[in-house]
């Protein structure tokens, strides 16, 4: 789908300020004034981010609370159990609550749900066994915030709750113990946008000043804190929470820690997927790297042995862990392509694009761990709304589904409004699940269709390409791109710096890249000056280029290759047009962006 290209243009009287004021190349003063970055003060802290910057754990939302009835049960004896998830986010927040309540001499363990027999968040049965087993107090992270009925539960059996969430709660809260979570009703805690890692790590912290009892905590428990934020980042980048605040400073220093001290499991896993030797992480590390296979491990029902390779301390089981979820991580990626392949046939046969405002997918025989991926691809591609519904194939069971959708709808509130039709809904905003039966499908297409319509109106909405600046080829050399990495992490509410350039050519016939060939290799001509650009998971671009005549302009974020110690700069391409300014050249440095023909 075309996308409409916003160029915004720099305020150039202020950028030459600002410059001049902190001593920053143009380039750079320019994007932070596009992140509203003008203030010193602010300036400072976005681009050197210090621990200090993280507020004191004390502050957050019920965690003064939580931690007294968490650090008795420790003092007690009483048998813990922490109820994780089994997604990336829920498996670093498992694991760093493990790591703190073992180095506190705990009586702990931990229970994660399968994700294709249980289910997200608590369950009635596996309290129920919990308790048989003796488990005093329950601690859920990353999930419990709507886990009313089992709150109640905890009760009646006699088990300490204590729930560490971020989620989006409902008119109600669970009757837990104590709830820890950043945006609890009548608090002030200045940001809600930490993940369930996040909260975790503040939990941990808490109860490191504890077991100190000083705010300063012993030098045993402070290592601790320094490799667990390595945990957080991980949890934070994956659960693309935003990256500003807190979560800016957790993964910051995050990524210096998975280099510094990753523990023995996450080694391991750096060793098989070839990035131990990197000079230093980016947040792209985590985000298509280490995630994606922790990731793979819960999406194919096995969390706990992704839990296991973090925790664990022993190196040659670590070693058989990382090789084993590397390969899981092979096999759902095999999976995705096959489902991805037939929901697109799906789509053509049921579907008339020009007039659908959303998809609604569904099939028996589809992996329900791997069909949120898929439907976040189909969202962006499409831009509209995308649900695919893995069905019971003996039709006994609930159909699992996945949501993805555009900024432009609130899945959330879409789903709620058609939650007459589910069994049960919940999630957020972008991203959601469902549970339906089979015969309520028709029903519920036709309800979400309608609902999404009359959200967006009578014309669809439109991607839009919000473009940083435009540039030349010319201009990136390394010293300015090493600049732009100042800018780093780069994540949700933080991306990299989107640029394009315009009347370029290709250099050369571009090429395929990966297994059939899913990905475009090509370098690009511009003034003199060649550089090299890949884009992921757009292989069709190859044979359109190849077809097509003249110059064309590009959007792209620039990168440095680090490849055996050898750094150029290079492109991600993210979009490209035929050129609207014919072989016209901008000058070599940034400069206003022009007004596209098609914005008129």
């Amino acid at each position: 789908m075309s996308k409409f290209w916003r160029i915004h243009p720099p305020d150039t009287s202020l950028v030459q300020e600002m410059s001049e004021r902190s001593a920053l190349a143009p380039v750079l003063a320019q994007l932070l004034l596009r992140r509203g970055l003008v203030e010193p003060i602010a300036l400072s802290s976005f681009l050197e981010p210090k621990l200090t910057d993280l507020r004191d754990p004390e502050l957050l939302p019920g965690l003064s609370h939580g931690a007294d009835l968490l650090f008795e049960s420790v003092q007690a004896g009483d048998p813990i159990v922490i109820y994780g998830d089994y997604d990336a986010d829920g498996m670093t927040s498992t694991s760093i609550m493990l790591g703190v309540l073992r180095l506190l001499n705990a009586n702990v363990s931990y229970h994660v749900p399968n994700r294709l027999e249980d289910g997200y968040g608590l369950s009635r049965s596996a309290i129920e066994k919990l308790a048989s087993l003796g488990k005093k107090t329950i601690v859920s992270v990353d999930c419990g915030i709507g886990s009313i009925k089992e709150a109640e539960l905890c009760r009646e059996l006699g088990i300490r709750l204590i729930i560490t969430d971020h989620h989006q709660f409902g008119e109600c809260l669970p009757d837990a113990d104590a709830i820890i979570h950043p945006a609890l009703p009548g608090s002030n805690y200045p940001f809600h946008g930490l993940c369930g890692a996040g909260v975790a790590f503040k939990l941990a912290w808490g109860l490191c000043q504890r077991a100190s009892n000083a705010k300063k905590v012993s030098p045993e428990l402070r290592n601790f804190l320094l490799t667990a934020i390595g945990l957080a980042a991980i949890g934070t980048v994956a659960d693309v929470v935003p990256l500003v605040d807190e979560n800016r400073v957790l993964v910051k220093h995050g990524l210096r820690s998975l280099k510094m001290q990753p523990g023995v499991g996450l080694r391991a896993l750096m060793k098989v997927t070839k990035i131990e030797g990197k000079a230093s992480f980016e947040s792209e590390d985590i985000g298509f790297t280490l995630a994606p296979r922790l990731n793979a491990a819960g999406r194919l029902g096995q969390a706990q042995l992704a839990i296991e390779l973090l925790t664990t301390t022993d190196v040659a089981r670590a070693e058989s862990l990382a090789n084993y979820i590397d390969k899981l991580n092979a096999d759902r990626d095999t999976l995705e392509r096959s489902i991805q392949l037939a929901a697109t046939k799906q789509i053509k046969e049921q579907y008339e694009l020009d007039s659908s405002p959303a998809l609604v997918l569904a099939a028996p025989g589809w992996h329900p761990g791997v069909i949120g991926v898929v439907a976040g691809r189909l969202a962006e591609k499409h831009y509209r709304p995308v649900i695919m519904i893995a069905l019971d194939n003996v039709g006994q069971k609930p159909g699992t589904g996945s949501a993805r959708s555009p900024s432009f709808l609130n899945l959330h509130e879409a789903l709620i409004a058609c939650k007459d039709y589910l069994v049960s809904c919940g999630g957020h905003a972008a991203a959601a699940g469902l549970r339906i039966e089979e015969a309520n499908l028709p029903a519920f297409r036709e309800a979400f269709c309608e609902f999404v319509a009359s959200s967006t109106g009578a014309e669809r909405p439109t991607p839009e390409l919000s473009i940083d600046a435009e540039t030349t080829l010319g201009m990136l050399d390394l010293a300015t791109v090493r600049q732009i990495e100042k800018m780093s992490p780069f994540g949700n509410g933080n991306p990299r710096p989107l640029l394009c350039a315009s009347g370029v050519e290709l250099f050369e016939p571009p090429k395929g890249l990966g297994s059939n060939d899913r990905h475009f290799s090509g370098r690009f001509k511009q003034h003199g000056t060649i550089l090299r650009a890949v884009a992921f998971g757009q292989g069709e671009w190859v044979q359109e280029l190849q077809a097509k005549s003249g110059p064309i302009d590009i959007a792209f974020r620039p990168v440095i290759n680090d490849f055996r110690g050898m750094q150029k700069v290079e492109m991600h391409l993210v979009d490209w047009r035929p050129s609207q300014v014919g072989n016209t050249v901008p000058a070599p440095h940034l400069r206003p962006g022009f007004v596209p023909s098609d914005a008129t």
